[in-house]
């Protein structure tokens, strides 16, 4: 049995080993820098927001990552249709908790960065989470130049979401504190090129992957991630493994109306000699039947000899069934959302 934590505390105690291991339908757990033991290169912090538009079939992506060695700032605009990405990132070395992340997903906060060819900002003040983006030299699939965004993303408080603090085996000082926020609409505006578009009511989701952690030198992760309107009621999945010892609580769940419907552990199914192949998503409790087909790859490959990242995010479209905790099924037909292998050393 999965161990769910219901009281909100501290997330670390004084030898720097989190005091409850598990997960939550909302954060429960307070982070602070100054517990955590074991040097600050090893602390990692990000904040990374996905919407797809699940009428138009495009994503545009942003993140704002404080990851020990190096500071990773990065946008991407996906496709579905031309089944093109382009993107572009910037690094800052050893920002060393500088960034301005903040220590709480909760909490009203802002954190930007720019340079002469990027300029992000994440602002959360109350439900909104406002997210302003401008990437003007950006080549587009289409072939137009210039991508920037202002989109308002909502998460009213009734509403669940995923969190998970869990450890490593070999290495208990090593922890995984994450949010995952999916089904959060969207409405604003996003420029390509000359053209203006206006995101309308129930077409584009955001999903929120909030993290903060002080993580072991090298691992593999898996994630995928869906939100949508299933027959007019808000639809999605959060499944994932690979990464801390998942023995207490793993982040896999069915989000349909607001509330959690938990799973236990997944397993991606695919050829590993080609991850563009189509997917298959299953659980031990058979609550799950999904095929994913991947329709573009968002990879990158970073090797600096002691830092080494291979990150394959694939965009593509859910198909299947899922069971909820009374029984019910979902049909579920092509649901644009993501799945990704991430390899990292660092």
């Amino acid at each position: 049995m999965e161990h769910e934590v219901t009281q909100k505390q501290d997330l670390l105690d004084k030898k720097g080993h989190i005091k409850e291991e598990g997960w939550a339908r909302h954060p429960m757990w307070d982070y602070d820098r100054a517990f955590i033991k074991g040097g600050r290169l090893r602390i990692k912090e990000w904040d990374y927001y996905a919407i797809i538009n699940t009428e138009k079939r495009y994503a545009v992506t942003a993140t704002i990552s404080d990851l020990g060695y190096a500071a990773l700032f990065a946008i991407s605009y996906i496709d579905f249709e031309r089944k093109a990405v382009s993107q572009f990132d910037a690094l800052r070395f050893f920002p060393l908790g500088n960034i301005g992340l903040s220590a709480s997903s909760t909490e009203d906060n802002q954190v930007a960065w720019s340079n002469s060819k990027l300029r992000l900002a994440f602002i959360k003040k109350g439900t909104q989470r406002h997210l302003m983006v401008a990437c003007p030299s950006l080549v587009l699939p289409d072939g137009s130049v210039g991508l920037d965004y202002d989109i308002i993303l909502t998460q009213e408080p009734e509403i669940e979401s995923m969190n998970i603090a869990t450890s490593w085996k070999k290495q208990r000082k090593a922890f995984y504190l994450n949010e995952k926020v999916t089904c959060l609409p969207a409405k604003g505006k996003i420029r390509r090129g000359m053209e203006s578009e206006d995101l309308l009511k129930g077409e584009s989701w955001g999903v929120l992957d909030w993290g903060r952690g002080r993580w072991t030198y090298q691992n593999t992760w898996y994630w995928a991630s869906a939100s949508a309107l299933l027959e007019n009621v808000p639809f999605g999945l959060n499944l994932g493994y690979g990464f801390s010892d998942r023995s207490t609580a793993s982040e896999n769940a069915i989000f349909y109306n607001g509330k959690i419907h938990k799973i236990g552990k997944v397993k991606f199914v695919f050829t590993e000699e080609d991850i563009h192949k189509t997917w298959r998503i299953k659980d031990e409790e058979e609550r799950l039947n999904l095929i994913f087909t991947p329709v573009v790859d968002r990879s990158s490959n970073t090797n600096f000899s002691v830092i080494k990242s291979v990150q394959h995010q694939l965009f593509g479209y859910f198909s299947g069934t899922c069971v909820l905790d009374d029984g019910s099924e979902l049909a579920i037909k092509e649901v644009p959302g993501f799945a990704e292998q991430v390899y990292n050393r660092w």
